[in-house]
């Protein structure tokens, strides 16, 4: 994948994120996952043979996903270039969700922002996993803060850094990982087994793109605020709390928000009703209010911008 066309690709995900109406990707994957999942159940009764199906499903998603992608855009091509490239770029743009991240954050900000808590909760709901249904305004400000950290890290980061290295075709077998993780990928009883092997290759895929969404929310601080302090409060945390989540990944950019804001992140979260609890990210931070929101995601996005510059410049001098 050249520059040019990863430039693009990054721009039509900035206009247009995921159209509902048009078909995507991933879309498609969920599907699959969930039609093999129930079909998996009727022929896997035990443990070891659940773990050895969620071994193959993990394997051979992300391979399947890699070739039909790459034979398609080698198809395209052979019938003219110009239409490999555009299957390309269309592609590509399915990988990355910054614009969808960005709406999602502003729909639950909005409602916040005129004291609407209802609203707001039903918004943080469909972003996390978390029970919401009584979550306090501070409660669904630091939902949406620590989603907006995690998702600029594999919704961002991650693709970019698949689609330099690999084109469309790669990060499309990234998205099918990270697709398995968030669908089975779970510590609980019925996941255990079929969804462990989907866990640990998205630990394995995302160790690199989460330190570095890390460290570029942190030097996207300093771009956009000029602020010193909060670039040296984002470090200071991402290097001493970063490993305290319980996820290999996800505390490294939730760590930098936490420092980057002056907010703690983690402690009690609730799913389906049974209390989970994480370890606090910025322990000497202040609780998280409706207005870190949307300061956070303007770290997001200029994060972003600064992967889409860094990875199309890779891209040109390679």
């Amino acid at each position: 994948m050249t520059g040019g066309e990863l430039l693009i690709a990054s721009a039509l995900d900035a206009m247009f994120g995921d159209p509902r109406k048009l078909p995507h990707p991933v879309r498609v994957m969920g599907r699959c996952i969930t039609w093999l999942d129930h079909r998996v159940r009727m022929i896997c009764l035990s443990g070891t043979s659940l773990r050895f199906a969620g071994v193959c499903l993990a394997g051979g998603l992300p391979i399947m996903t890699y070739c039909i992608s790459a034979v398609m855009i080698e198809e395209a091509e052979r019938f003219a270039a110009w239409l490999g490239s555009v299957l390309s770029i269309g592609l590509a743009s399915t990988t990355l969700a910054a614009r969808d991240l960005w709406d999602h954050v502003r729909a639950v900000s909005a409602p916040l922002g005129v004291g609407d808590l209802p609203a707001a909760r039903r918004a943080v709901a469909m972003i996390v996993g978390r029970d919401t249904a009584e979550l306090s305004e501070s409660e669904v400000a630091r939902a949406t803060v620590e989603t907006i950290a995690e998702s600029a890290a594999d919704g961002v980061i991650a693709p970019l850094f698949y689609l330099v290295i690999g084109g469309a075709p790669l990060a499309l077998a990234y998205k099918a990982v990270n697709t398995l993780d968030s669908m089975i990928g779970h510590q609980d009883e019925r996941y255990a087994d079929f969804g462990w092997a989907s866990a640990r290759l998205d630990d394995l895929t995302n160790w690199i793109p989460a330190r570095l969404a890390a460290v570029l929310l942190i030097i996207s601080t300093g771009l956009a605020t000029g602020q010193l302090e909060q670039v040296r409060n984002g470090w200071e945390v991402f290097r001493r709390d970063g490993s305290k989540h319980p996820s290999p990944n996800s505390g490294r950019p939730e760590a930098a928000m936490a420092g980057i804001l002056g907010v703690k992140l983690g402690g009690t979260n609730f799913y389906d009703g049974i209390a989970q609890e994480r370890p606090v990210l910025g322990q000497e931070g202040r609780e998280a209010g409706p207005g870190d929101i949307m300061s956070a995601a303007r770290v997001m996005v200029v994060a972003s911008v600064l992967g889409v510059s860094l990875a199309v410049g890779f891209r040109c001098l390679a």
